[in-house]
């Protein structure tokens, strides 16, 4: 099991429909993310950030997001999601769909 965190910002006046869209997962979305091998996935707001922690429980994370990439369903909901969020600064790696949000280093687990 590989523990992800990573850190992206919100646009300014993106809470509310940022909020609103995840309170209303589309089933096709949660279960793309579960067949990738994503597990225990949550999203944390604080000041106009957001923090992601999970789980991934698979054999080949960059397989297994590739596959997420070409799913249908997850582009339209990138489409959606996307647009409500900015890189934080010192993000290197582009605006690639999927790709917005910037790693973080685990400095602490506790099972």
């Amino acid at each position: 099991m590989h523990r992800v965190g990573q850190i992206i910002k919100l646009k300014p006046g993106a809470y509310e429909e940022y909020k609103r869209l995840h309170a209303e997962a589309w089933p096709g979305v949660l279960d793309a993310i579960s067949r990738a091998g994503v597990r225990n996935f949550s999203i944390y707001h604080w000041n106009g950030f957001l923090f992601a922690c999970l789980e991934y429980v698979g054999d080949d994370l960059d397989a297994d997001l590739a596959l997420l990439t070409a799913d249908p369903v997850m582009r339209d909901w990138w489409r959606l999601t996307d647009a409500l969020q900015e890189p934080v600064q010192g993000h290197s790696s582009g605006s690639v769909e999927g790709n917005w949000w910037t790693p973080m280093e685990e400095l602490f687990h506790m099972e």
